[in-house]
């Protein structure tokens, strides 16, 4: 049963590993030198090779005066067995290629200034055209011209990529890495909480020292998660202004974020620091290069945050100083508070992402509007239709609230455009808090295994990979927390369930609400023994 199982998950996955690309290449030359182009065609047509190798070279005519709605005025003799370039407009695609193929004529570009759409036709119309059929820039066409002048040599080739692209496995890689490493500080924090509070014999408080702040009341969590609704339909109505405000927030918020995290790595492994003092203001030589290198690594992003050859790097490392920074900093005081939080959330990820496109003019979630912003229409193009810019398009400013990382195998669709697989902060940050809660329990009760914190590190990646894979066998986007919220809450209940500790683990924490009248799971500066109160 269990190979048959397997089996079964091995043809499901290599049936969706392959996809028919709506891109294409076309390769220009003249024996010396050569060029690439981006290209949109229709598999439905004639399809292309694969391989460069395996293309077919023709020379290329070109009949950009013309939009070759029909024959006349042009001679056979010219472009039999060739392959030709004429302008958009006027008439179908399948008109032009019929019109074509009766020429003679191997290949027809429709050289476009328009942006190229994949070029479509009914049915009936596709077992017509025998010859292959694309969309290019004419701005691309005019450029290969002035390269080669007009002796140019043609091949067209749509090189699969996999839908299984090895961008996932870094995406995944980063969530997993992040939320662990937030857990295990928020931990690492509790416990030197508890030690000092031993050693001081300092009693509860609502804040957590070093700044952190837990939250406790139901009542908070659901006015936050009310507030988060209303900044999402804010921003999907005021995107183009209060994108820059979010923008700057999230520079001020990062290099902070960023600093806080390099300063705990250098206290960690034992970096020291030299101080001095200027009209009585004391000041660490070690924290000001910190702070010197965190702010320029945030005002370079600022600066650069359109150019998407390689500013991601810079996203993403601020992105993963900010989730680990907003993990420890914010605490959930109990499971109760973990459970209302993750439910709102996930209903939240939900309705924003399934149920806002029946309400919005372009059927578009206003999650997905919001998060790759309303000048992004090719990214949130879906399914077997693309459309790429025939002209350069002004940067458009994009929310910094995912971690982005380039799609290795989508060659022929980084000459159209760059291609990201995406992951939200919010993906990152929400099942994290839960982590960093049981992190922190397994320091209440002491556990040596870290159980809680292990279990729910690992239910997150078993929710991050099914979350990849309806991805995959669906070719939509998903709202991860639709996945990870119940695979992590349930893990978490489960594990208290067995170890007989579900009722300390949804009261929670060893400092409660100062006007509570119920007595702490431990007392203050207990790190041991029962979780009743006995001496030890």
């Amino acid at each position: 049963m269990e190979r048959a199982v397997k089996v079964v998950v091995l043809s499901v996955l290599f049936a969706v590993s392959q996809i028919n690309c709506q891109e294409a290449i076309l390769h220009i030359s003249d024996g010396k030198t050569d060029r690439e182009y981006c290209i949109v065609y229709n598999h439905s047509w004639t399809p292309l090779s694969q391989t460069l190798v395996a293309a077919t070279q023709y020379p290329l005519v070109n009949m950009t005066s013309t939009v070759l709605c029909n024959g006349s005025g042009v001679s056979p003799d010219v472009v039999k067995g060739k392959a030709l370039v004429v302008m958009r407009g006027d008439c179908d695609f399948s008109q032009k290629a019929l019109v074509a193929q009766s020429l003679g004529a191997t290949t027809l570009l429709i050289a476009s200034n328009k942006s190229l759409i994949t070029p479509s036709a009914n049915n009936s119309e596709y077992a017509k055209v025998h010859i292959p059929l694309a969309l290019m820039r004419h701005r691309d066409f005019l450029e290969a011209q002035q390269v080669f002048g007009n002796e140019m040599l043609v091949k067209l080739y749509a090189p699969p990529h996999s839908k299984i692209d090895p961008s996932i496995a870094v995406i995944l890689v980063i969530s997993i890495v992040t939320v662990a490493l937030g857990g295990y500080w928020s931990g690492a924090c509790e416990r030197d909480r508890l030690n000092s509070s031993a050693v001081g014999g300092g009693g509860g408080e609502n804040k957590a020292d070093g700044g952190e702040i837990s939250l406790y009341s139901p009542l908070k969590v659901v006015i936050f998660v009310a507030m988060m609704c209303g900044m999402l339909v804010l921003m999907y109505f005021f995107y183009n202004v209060l994108v820059y405000i979010i923008i700057a927030i999230f520079c001020l918020a990062s290099a902070s974020a960023l600093f806080s995290c390099l300063d705990a790595v250098l206290e960690k492994i034992g970096c020291g620091t030299v101080s001095f003092s200027v009209r009585n203001w004391n000041f660490s030589v070690r924290s000001l290069i910190l702070a010197a290198v965190c702010i320029s690594i945030a005002v370079v992003w600022g600066v650069y945050r359109n150019e998407d050859r390689w500013i991601w790097i810079l996203q993403d490392l601020l992105g993963i100083a900010f989730c680990l920074n907003f993990m420890k900093t914010i605490s959930l005081s109990n499971f109760k508070i973990c459970v209302i939080l993750l439910s709102l959330l996930l209903v939240y990820d939900v309705f924003f992402v399934f149920i806002t496109p029946f309400f919005t003019k372009n059927g578009v979630s206003i999650m997905v509007q919001v998060a790759l912003g309303p000048d992004a229409s090719g990214e949130k193009t879906q399914g077997n239709s693309v459309e790429v810019p025939a002209e350069p398009q002004a940067p458009f400013e994009k929310l910094p609230v995912v971690m982005r990382v380039p799609r290795f195998s989508a060659w022929a669709q980084n000459l159209c455009g760059m291609q990201f697989s995406i992951l939200g902060y919010g993906d990152i940050i929400v099942p994290g808090l839960l982590v960093a809660y049981c992190s922190r329990f397994d320091v209440w009760i002491n556990s040596r295994k870290k159980i809680y914190f292990v279990s729910c590190c690992i239910a997150y990646l078993l929710g991050m990979i099914l979350t990849f894979v309806v991805m995959l066998l669906s070719g939509m986007g998903q709202p991860a927390l639709l996945y990870l919220v119940p695979f992590t809450l349930i893990t978490s209940a489960v594990v208290a369930g067995c170890r007989g500790e579900i009722k300390h683990f949804w009261t929670g924490t060893t400092y409660e609400v100062l006007d509570s009248s119920r007595e702490p799971l431990l007392p203050e500066g207990r790190t041991d023994c029962s979780v009743r109160g006995e001496r030890c």
